[in-house]
């Protein structure tokens, strides 16, 4: 079983414990053995292997060497034909966060003293149906004010030969002197000819946007991909960024509550809803706004159908005087204002807008992988990196059990409690297949994975001592 075929990475919650790796002998003289054990057993690291390894523990753990890349980028994708290039918008783009990216590193290796210039460089394309190398884009790395180094793939888009319903984004990053870090996949994407001029209805909710689910939102005047904005956040205000995009959280609130409170409420978002957008990184949100449909430039304020992918839409604050056009949410250049609607003269259920307050919406995925270098006992790429979905806690105390369900795991793998490594056991089963998805044939199986970790102590250990599994 090759942990590198897991499929559909998700974003593991925050961190209870780390994982270190065995080195190679070990991991080969456990695997096949492993393997045909369905059950497992318990094991543990050597006596020599823990000792060497809890000093690279310590050290990581003072030091706050976690290193972290986030991969943003958009649910859907629509097909370019022939000659055109629909660029993938919003673009896919990675984050590197983490105290680890600036400790100085080892004589043997990413670079020697005295260079200058970003330490990492990333590689980003879609993963190939043929698995034969596919075209990538280079990503250079910018630091923001917040720390983090951002790259942004701005070319990238899928031609009508390739046929497929979905497909994964490939990050690969080489740390400079040529070390390959690894190579980190993106959640699915799915692949749409263009966006569904008809009603949606909630039979089928595959792209329909449902209420606490993340989204970006877009402007783009006469149809210009050069004039592209974005919706974002920047030194706490909303601006409409030419460069980085945000994703917000996307509420159905009820206008129905105490002022100044809006309890977010469940289901599909539809048209004429009171919603609220929240900044998924900085938690700053804009106030309850009404969503509405938009077509040839004019708000409809009668339409109450589920909101669909890469559809247009406006943001009309509550509160507007009865017979005027309302105001509505617009882009001034950077600046996000207010634009006051007339009320079209023809019809009455609809506003006359202008370009700039006419946005785009889209669903968002991210995907996030945390590592330290500093605790390879190789030079060796860190993925596939364990991913944590979900934990189950059973027994307690001396006998507590923690079983880790995720993707990526592998006879290899220790749980470590702090300083403390506990016993081990690696397990694996089947679920069903998702179909449609490259790597998951009709009637196939997919992995899944589980790492069950307990307490445990050996009082002949130096600086052993006994401690409850959890807080």
């Amino acid at each position: 079983m090759d942990p590198a075929g897991a499929a559909d990475p998700s974003v593991p919650p925050n961190p209870l414990t780390h994982l270190s790796l065995q080195d190679r002998s070990e991991m080969q003289l456990q695997s096949e053995a492993d393997r045909r054990s369905l059950p497992g057993t318990w094991t543990r690291s050597s006596p020599e292997h823990t000792t060497i390894l809890r000093g690279g523990v310590r050290r990581c753990l003072q030091q706050q060497c976690e290193q972290t890349v986030r991969i943003l980028h958009a649910k859907v994708a629509q097909k370019s034909y022939g000659n055109e290039k629909r660029f993938f918008c919003p673009p896919p783009c990675v984050y590197l966060s983490g105290p680890g990216w600036r400790v100085k590193p080892g004589q043997d290796q990413a670079h020697q003293a005295g260079e200058t210039g970003p330490t990492v460089c990333g590689y980003m394309g879609l993963d190939s149906a043929s698995g034969s190398a596919a075209e990538t884009q280079k990503l250079n790395f910018e630091q923001q004010p917040d720390s983090r180094e951002f790259g942004c793939a701005k070319t990238l888009y899928i031609s009508d030969a390739d046929k497929r319903k979905h497909f994964r984004l490939v990050l690969r990053l080489v740390l400079r002197g040529g070390r390959e870090l690894g190579t980190f996949h993106s959640r699915l994407i799915k692949v749409i000819s263009k966006p569904s001029q008809k009603k949606q209805s909630l039979k089928n909710t595959d792209l329909c946007i449902s209420s606490g689910s993340k989204v970006s939102l877009f402007n783009r005047l006469r149809s210009q991909t050069v004039s592209t904005r974005y919706l974002s956040v920047e030194d706490g205000a909303f601006v409409a960024s030419a460069r980085q995009w945000a994703a917000f959280t996307l509420h159905l609130v009820d206008g129905h509550s105490a002022q100044g409170d809006f309890p977010p409420r469940e289901g599909y978002v539809r048209y004429g809803s009171l919603v609220q957008l929240v900044c998924t990184v900085t938690g700053i949100t804009l106030p309850p706004m009404i969503i509405r449909k938009v077509a040839k430039q004019c708000a409809l304020l009668d339409v109450d159908e589920p909101i669909s992918q890469l559809h247009k839409c406006a943001f009309q604050f509550p509160g507007s005087p009865p017979g005027g056009g309302g105001t509505y949410l617009c882009l001034a250049t950077e600046k996000v204002v207010q634009f006051q609607a007339s009320p079209c003269p023809k019809e009455a259920n609809r506003a006359l807008l202008n370009d700039s307050s006419c946005w785009t919406i889209i669903g968002t995925e991210s995907v996030e992988f945390s590592f330290s270098t500093s605790l390879a006992c190789t030079l060796e790429p860190v993925t596939p990196v364990p991913l944590i979905s979900t934990l189950e806690l059973s027994g307690g105390g001396d006998v507590a059990t923690l079983e880790l369900h995720g993707e990526n795991f592998h006879a290899g793998l220790k749980v470590w409690f702090g300083d403390v490594e506990a016993e081990t056991m690696y397990r694996y089963g089947v679920e069903p297949a998702v179909p449609g998805v490259r790597g998951a044939g009709r009637g196939g199986l997919l992995q899944r994975l589980a790492l069950a970790a307990r307490s445990h102590h050996n009082p002949h250990e130096p600086g052993a001592r006994r401690r409850a599994l959890l807080p």
